[in-house]
C-alpha cells in the first residue's frame, strides 16, 4: 500500500497541469442530484450501485475513444448505471467541461466532475452534481485545505466526492467533514492497483459515511469483492470503456445476480 511516497512521473504531470488550470468566469450554483440517494434506488430496483466513467483516455490504459461521449453516457444509464463520472481533465484524460454540461442536460442521474481541484476558484468551471477532491494531491501541493474546499464546494451546492487511499488520509477526510469517501485501489507511487487496499482501509470508514470503491475493478467478481468488504457503490471506468459499454455497464450492475 502506498504510505506517501514520491508520487509517479504520470501522476506528477497531471498534478503540474492541474496547478496552472484556472476556474471559470464566475461563481457556480448547482441543485444537485443526490448520489446516496442515487445509490438507494439501485439497490431497490435490485441493481448494485456503480458509476460508471466517461473516459476517453488515460495514462494507465491504452487507446481511446471517439464514441460521441453523450451516447456513450447514455448507454451507460441504460445498462444501469446508478451515477456517471465524467472526466473533465484536457491533457491526460481527454476530456472537457463542456462534454460534461452536455452529458448532465442529456442524463437524470447525478453525475461526478472528475478532475482534479486544487484551489477553490477551479470549482468554478461548470456545474455538476459531485465533485472531486483528492486528500494526496492537496496534501502534495499545500494548497487550499481540505475542510475549506469541502466548506467551498458545498457553499455552491455540490456534493463532494474524497479520494483517499490509506488509513491516515480517510482520517484526514472524516475530520474534515467528508460523508462521501472514496477508496482509491491505485497509489500514486507506482500506478499499481491492489484491490486489498480498499479491504483493508474500508473498516475505518465510519458506517454513515457513504463509501466507493475505486480503480482496478474488472470484472463483476472484482465488484462482488467490493461490495462483500462494505463498498456502497463502486467506480468503474476502463472496464467499461473497453467495450460495448451498455452491456459492460450491465454486467457490473446485474453481478450479485448472477453470483447469486
Amino acid at each position: 500500500m502506498d504510505t506517501g511516497g514520491e508520487i509517479a512521473p504520470d501522476v506528477r504531470s497531471i498534478l503540474n497541469a492541474a496547478r496552472d488550470r484556472s476556474g471559470g468566469g464566475g461563481r457556480v450554483a448547482v441543485d444537485a442530484r443526490s448520489l446516496p440517494e442515487a445509490f438507494d434506488t439501485a439497490e431497490a430496483d435490485g441493481r448494485v450501485p456503480v458509476i460508471a466513467e466517461v473516459k476517453p483516455t488515460s495514462p494507465t490504459t491504452a487507446g481511446e475513444r471517439r464514441d460521441d461521449p453523450v451516447e456513450l453516457a447514455e448507454q451507460m444509464v441504460d445498462g444501469g448505471a446508478a451515477a456517471l463520472s465524467v472526466l473533465t481533465e484536457p491533457e491526460h484524460f481527454g476530456g472537457s467541461p463542456e462534454v460534461l454540461r452536455r452529458i448532465r442536460e442529456a442524463v437524470d442521474v447525478p453525475v461526478l466532475r472528475k478532475d482534479f481541484v486544487l484551489y477553490e476558484e477551479q470549482l468554478d468551471v461548470v456545474e455538476a452534481d459531485v465533485i472531486l477532491l483528492i486528500v494526496r494531491f492537496l496534501e502534495e501541493e499545500g494548497t487550499d485545505d481540505l475542510e475549506d474546499l469541502l466548506a467551498a464546494a458545498r457553499e455552491r451546492g455540490f456534493q463532494v466526492l474524497v479520494e483517499t487511499h490509506t488509513e491516515r488520509e480517510v482520517e484526514q477526510a472524516i475530520d474534515a467533514g467528508a460523508d462521501i469517501v472514496g477508496v482509491n485501489n491505485r497509489d500514486l507511487a507506482e500506478l499499481e492497483v491492489d484491490l486489498s487496499t480498499f479491504e483493508d482501509v474500508a473498516p475505518t470508514v465510519p458506517e454513515n459515511v457513504t463509501l466507493i470503491a475505486e480503480s482496478g475493478l474488472e470484472t463483476p467478481d472484482d465488484v462482488t469483492r467490493m461490495r462483500t468488504a462494505g463498498a456502497d457503490a463502486c467506480l468503474i471506468g476502463s472496464a467499461i470503456m473497453a467495450g460495448d459499454v451498455r452491456e459492460r455497464t450491465r454486467q457490473f450492475t446485474t453481478s450479485e445476480e448472477t453470483q447469486s
